[in-house]
This record gives C-alpha cells, structure tokens and sequence, in this order.
C-alpha cells in the first residue's frame, strides 16, 4: 500500500442489540437486584456492628454504590427500549442526558475501608468493572468519534481497539 489510512473498528452497533447486550443487561439489573437484597438484609445487619469510621464510610459509600447502579440501570433501560423500537434514537440521546455514567471515586485508602465487609467491598468491585463496561459501549454508540482509530504503526490505537473488543464481548 502506497498510502497509510485510518480505519475504524466499530461493532457497538451490533453488539448493542445482541446477545452481549442481553447478557450485559443481565448482569447489571442481577447485580442491581443483588445488591438491594444485601443491602436490605445481611448488609444491614453487618453495618450495625462495624467500627465507627467503617460505619461512616459504609453509609456514604452504600449511597454511592446505589446512585452508581441505578444510573446504569437506566443506561441499559433505555439502550433496550431503543433496541425494541419502543424509543427513537433522539429520543434515547435527550433522555440519556440525565444518565451520569463517569466514575464515582472510590477511595481503598480510606480509614475504615478494611474493615467492610468483603461483601460488600466485592459489590463496590463488581459495580466499577460493570460501570466501565457501560461506559465504553455507550462512547462507542454514542460518541464514536472519541473513540480511538486504528493507525498502522500506533500500538497504543491497536491497544484500545483491543480493550473495545474485550469490553464489548464481556472478556475482561
């Protein structure tokens, strides 16, 4: 080839109506589910117990550990609602303004934080790799031109088409 071009892989279309998709909208409303049910029961319980600083950070982060779920649940609503015709595109965008789905820090270094219950440290867990998940499909659907091109010779493009793919397929 006498010149260099970019091309673009891109399959969030097709993986936004596919089997990937229902598996992701699984997982997300199970965990979304899950986590009600300890919350409401063994978390609680759990929290009574734990030491001052763990009770405190217990608090803030079983509210933020709520908002971030719901925030993706209505992300994977409303991906579905397009995906069964029930909305249109621009319809989706308007309402996907209200969806926040950058990160919500997570602080591990912070006094009490040992002293969770694993539980519910493995809920935080399972809730950032899925909000990252999210995340990516929606910069792909959404806002493909943010998204990095393949450039021959640029492995560090060649690197984030990569992690697209695994994210998109659920290879993490």
């Amino acid at each position: 080839m006498s010149e260099r071009g970019l091309n673009t892989v891109s399959f969030a279309g097709h993986v936004a109506s596919s089997a990937q998709f229902k598996s992701l909208y699984a997982e997300g409303m199970g965990l979304v589910e899950e986590t009600a049910s300890y919350l409401d029961g063994v978390g609680r319980q759990a929290s009574k117990v734990l030491p001052r600083m763990a009770s405190v950070l217990y608090a803030a982060e079983s509210m933020r550990l709520t908002t971030r779920l719901m925030q993706m649940a209505s992300w994977l609503l409303l991906q579905r609602a397009v995906n069964n015709g029930e909305m249109s595109r621009d319809q989706v965008l308007s309402e996907k303004n209200k969806v926040r789905l950058d990160s919500f820090n997570v602080d591990k270094t912070a006094p009490g934080w040992n002293d969770l219950p694993e539980a519910f440290r493995d809920l935080i867990e399972r809730s950032l790799r899925l909000q990252n998940r999210i995340a990516l499909l929606d910069r792909e659907i959404y806002r493909p031109q943010e998204v990095q091109t393949f450039e021959p010779g640029n492995q560090n493009s060649v690197q984030a088409q990569l992690n697209l793919l695994q994210t998109a397929f659920g290879n993490n």
